[in-house]
């Protein structure tokens, strides 16, 4: 890849950088042989159009994306700024410029008619954050204003009418601890023209109502803890709001470590209710998990089983909205979230329990013999939940995420919950790098964490027929499922667009391999309907925040000349609008629920992988024996992951205007 030489000049308004490239980084080929699986019978496929590459290394340099028209615009944490990128041809994408503000840009979101926005952290992240406004149809940068909102906006979205830009302020602590401002939800009334509107037309929906003595009662399964630096409003600097979804007049907001869900009503921008999520329970058949990296030392194996008194906290990241016969259904993915700031930590391995402050597992717990490394002493678990009424003890135990994705209804029931199968999904489909890490190549690197770690969720319709893309963190690539029928998902295909015989951060030049290892870490999707693509058929972009690539796959349906796309043909015929996605056009959402169970029929045959529960995925019509059926992808169709021979690309060392970065774990 040539050197990128930059350049940047200060624009009219002191705050803003305009960086324009000498030489664009090189497209990026795709992975030598993109992992993939998928269910029998499947209805559309995925595959790789091309990518654009920065050439920096697990630096945060591709995160949230959108596309509109022919550019995508993908957020570069690590420069501050928003890459804007050529899109005519998906397969050669060529860089056009850069545009940033004063702090670090999290979040874009672009309006129908071009009116865009980004979300920027002030360089002190627990100061008040802004909104940059630009116009995305111009020919080069073209920012139109700033309005102030809360600390640390992490995350915008525009209502699917336009009206709306809406914030997710999330309120971080100080990583010492020492002040932790408030999380709350901004509220941006848009002008009907390409313009910025004006600070007055911004109002912040915030938590006061629900602190102790409020006019509203929090429940109390809502998790609000930690220290409080600032002893005042402790709901509302403990509440710290991470993605949003709008569906009509209202948002709803996920608060992750809260375990919970914020409703606010936009035309009054205040929060209307808060919701607990409720935990998933790993004893039941078809919802475990594989929670060791060394089950035996030295040898992991895929050991995905159910444990009695383990649950789940679903603590969604990405959110999405979508109706079906005019209900509203909402839609998580299920990553989970530990809090480490100064001396405090929230969580522990269940090997550590007992030590150091620690209470231990009750002697009467079903998981009391099951603290070794080989079962569930290496898991990493939550620390305030599951005590006995004393204290004494961990009855139960609480891990983050859940590993799956969701779908809620608005009054807070869980509808389906994919259950184990992400990780059937990705042990049929490279089973020698199940659960691996995303910087490194290896074998269960992850199970001990959040497993795959389901980051982000787009949703999309394609052929009439709505689908979920879910991204996984750790061990990378795209799970698609059909959701049209909420509480019978389905799942569909999976690709994964990385050589896992590339693993970077062992190498001795990591540079030297980051293009032949493929995409790493997926940490943003959009969908991309065909009327809106520029190929003319739908599309997904995806940033990658560790390889810092921004890829762009084809969708092609099941029999659109036996191509998939990304190959010599075009992506096959399909049609759909853009549902709803992380820094999309429209909304995305998320909802509380109740315990998971399990019945309908799904997709696939049961796979052969050795483990004990074999779902793909569960609803929660369940029935009285708790028996969930077999679903997944036909064994026949598993994908070997072959040795592939890639070959080694020198890449030249970016020149950047700006060194700041911000560290997703």
């Amino acid at each position: 890849m040539p050197l990128r030489a930059t350049r940047c000049a200060l624009a009219a308004s002191a705050l803003v950088a305009v960086c324009l490239a000498g030489v664009a980084p090189a497209a990026a080929a795709p992975a030598a042989d993109p992992v993939t699986v998928s269910a029998e019978n499947a209805a559309l496929s995925l595959g790789v159009l091309g990518s654009f590459e920065t050439g920096v290394f697990d630096e945060s340099a591709a995160e949230i994306v959108a596309v509109h028209g022919d550019r995508s615009y993908t957020v570069n944490a690590q420069k501050a700024v928003v890459d804007v990128v050529d899109v005519s041809d998906p397969s050669a994408p060529r860089y056009l410029y850069s545009i940033g503000g004063t702090g670090v840009a999290n979040s874009i979101a672009i309006r129908d008619d071009g009116l865009g926005v980004v979300a920027l952290e002030s360089d002190i992240k627990t100061d008040a954050g802004t909104l940059l406004f630009f116009d995305a149809n111009a020919a080069s940068a073209s920012v139109l204003g700033f309005v102030q909102v809360g600390a640390l906006p992490d995350m915008v979205t525009i209502s699917a009418d336009g009206a709306y830009a809406v914030v997710a302020n999330e309120g971080e602590p100080a990583d010492d601890f020492s002040v932790d401002p408030e999380g709350s939800i901004g509220v941006v009334a848009l002008p009907d023209a390409v313009a910025a509107p004006s600070q007055d037309a911004v109002s912040i929906a915030d938590f006061h109502d629900f602190e102790a003595g409020g006019p509203k009662t929090l429940d109390e399964a809502v998790r609000v803890f930690g220290p409080t630096p600032e002893s005042d409003l402790p709901v509302s600097r403990n509440l710290e709001p991470e993605y949003i979804a709008v569906s009509g007049g209202t948002a709803y907001a996920a608060i992750q470590e809260a375990n919970a869900v914020a409703v606010v009503d936009l035309a009054t921008a205040s929060v209307t209710d808060i919701w607990p999520l409720g935990y998933k329970d790993h004893g039941t058949a078809g919802f475990g998990l594989d929670a060791s990296d060394r089950d035996p030392e030295g040898a992991p194996t895929v050991n995905i089983s159910t444990y009695d008194g383990l649950h789940g906290v679903y603590m969604p990241d990405g959110i999405a909205a979508y109706e079906v016969d005019g209900e509203t259904y909402l839609v998580t993915a299920n990553e989970g979230d530990s809090r480490e700031w100064g001396d405090f930590v929230d969580a522990a391995r269940v090997k550590d329990l007992g030590d150091d402050g620690l209470a231990p597992v009750c002697e009467t717990s079903p998981l009391a013999a099951q603290t070794d490394d080989a079962d569930l002493g290496r898991l990493n678990v939550v620390t305030d939940l599951g005590l006995s009424d004393d204290g004494s003890c961990y009855e139960e135990l609480y891990a983050f995420g859940a590993r799956s994705f969701s779908i809620w209804t608005t009054s807070g029931e869980l509808v389906f919950d994919s259950g184990d199968g992400f990780e059937q999904i990705t042990a049929e489909a490279a089973p020698e790098y199940f659960n691996s890490n995303h910087s490194e190549s290896n074998r269960e690197g992850r199970s001990d964490d959040k497993g795959p770690e389901p980051e982000s969720v787009t949703l999309g319709v394609v052929d009439g027929r709505t689908y979920a893309f879910v991204g996984f963190e750790r061990v990378g690539g795209i799970a698609v499922y059909d959701i049209s029928e909420p509480a019978a998902a389905t799942f569909v295909t999976y690709l994964n667009n990385r050589d896992f015989s590339i693993s970077v951060e062992d190498a001795a030049n990591p540079d030297a391999v980051l293009s032949a290892a493929g995409d790493l870490g997926p940490e943003g999707i959009a969908f991309v309907a065909a009327d809106a693509s520029p190929t003319g058929e739908p599309m997904l972009a995806v940033g990658n925040e560790v390889s810092g690539t921004t890829s762009y796959y084809g969708i092609a349906l099941a029999g659109d000349d036996g191509e998939t796309p990304g190959g010599s043909e075009e992506p096959g015929d399909g049609d759909g609008t853009d549902a709803t996605g992380e820094g999309g056009d429209a909304a995305n959402g998320e909802e509380p629920g109740g315990e998971p169970g399990a019945d309908g029929p799904r997709t696939g045959t049961q796979t052969g992988t050795g483990t004990d529960s074999q779902a793909y995925g569960a609803d929660a019509a369940d029935d009285a024996s708790g028996e969930l059926p077999y679903t997944g992808v036909d064994a026949g169709l598993a994908a070997v992951l072959a040795a592939l021979g890639g070959a080694v690309v020198a890449i030249g060392v970016t020149s950047l205007i700006v060194a700041r970065r911000r560290a997703r774990l």
